[in-house]
């Protein structure tokens, strides 16, 4: 990378910076217990809107791994999920009805907290419809990767999204409160993924999936991207440009192994396609908050009228994180 790119890679991390610490005035403390936090705590970083059915699993398989602490950001609720995680005791929130669009879908808001309360902590950052795996996550905490992560002097991790989904109509099957979702969406798609390598940043953009075949057959480069860096040994210099797709330094993008070999990663089952998605779809497309002039969700809602159903023949059921190694979406690198 050339002097000049190189500046101007500088110059973007600190605007990043300088427009996290101004959007900070968006965010209302609702309840901080940042007090609580040592010096060696896992931390989970999140932004939510309306997803009280989904946050008491959500908190438990956290916690069951590892996370001591979690910092969440709520978008103006109104269905007593930001009353619920003021009462949790390992929970720090903040209230903004400020434009979720307009805050770079809360990277600016999750930016900031970073900066404020994350600074020599390992991050992990996730939506409530997202559970990270990797490998040994049946039997070993998160902490014990860090702990070899730290040894192995790697300051961030990848974690592709894989979206998880149920067989037959999603509408079907209800999901209660606190159930596993996996438990209902525990299908994904094992191939049709591609690949391409960001120059500027230097990550890969991964895209496929359920998204592209589905909702996307005819535009894929339009699907959404998959490629995320989630767990990150985070400093007060870093800053996340876009979702946790890509961060600055340029550095911390490189997850992965150009030499022909194979760096440890992870997955993220994103378990968005439940029953209650084609109304969270059809209310997201009102609010036209997200990317692209919500082009993603004018997708959903537009195919999920039709046939609420992302199932085909060639579809996996998930097992463990051993089945999802053995067919190339993660690997276990040369931690043993």
């Amino acid at each position: 990378m050339g002097v000049w790119q190189s500046y101007r890679l500088r110059v973007r991390r600190r605007y990043r910076l300088a427009r996290a610490i101004r959007k900070r005035r968006e965010l209302r403390s609702i309840v901080n217990r940042t007090g609580q936090i040592k010096r060696n705590d896992l931390l989970l970083f999140s932004t939510q809107r309306n997803e009280q059915i989904r946050l008491p699993f959500f908190l438990e398989y956290y916690r069951d791994k590892g996370v001591d602490h979690f910092l969440i950001v709520d978008n103006d609720s109104d269905d007593g999920s930001l009353e619920y995680l003021s009462e949790q005791p390992d929970v720090s929130v903040w209230h903004t009805r400020n434009s979720y669009k307009k805050s770079r879908f809360g990277v600016d808001w999750l930016n900031w907290l970073q900066l404020r309360y994350a600074h020599n902590h390992w991050c992990l950052v996730v939506d409530p419809d997202e559970f990270f795996i990797y490998p040994f996550c049946d039997t070993r905490p998160i902490k014990a990767l860090t702990d070899w992560l730290d040894a192995s002097s790697i300051k961030s991790f990848s974690a592709m999204l894989l979206d998880m989904y149920p067989r037959g109509p999603i509408t079907e099957q209800p999901y209660r409160e606190g159930q596993d979702p996996l438990d209902i969406a525990c299908w994904f798609d094992a191939g049709n993924y591609t690949m391409s390598k960001n120059s500027a940043y230097g990550n890969l953009w991964i895209q496929g999936g359920p998204r592209s075949r589905v909702f996307f057959p005819d535009t894929p480069e339009l699907a959404p991207a998959l490629n995320k860096i989630p767990l990150v040994k985070w400093n007060r210099r870093y800053a996340y440009v876009s979702s946790t797709h890509m961060l600055l330094p340029r550095g911390l993008n490189q997850v992965y192994d150009e030499w022909g070999g194979e760096k440890a990663s992870g997955l993220l089952l994103h378990a968005k396609f439940l029953d209650t998605f084609t109304a969270k779809a059809e209310e997201e497309l009102l609010r036209n908050q997200h990317y692209s002039a919500s082009v993603e969700y004018k997708a959903y809602a537009e195919r999920l009228r039709d046939n609420p159903e992302l199932w085909c023949k060639w579809s996996e059921k998930y097992i463990n994180w051993r089945q999802l190694e053995i067919l190339g979406l993660m690997s276990k690198g040369n931690w043993a």
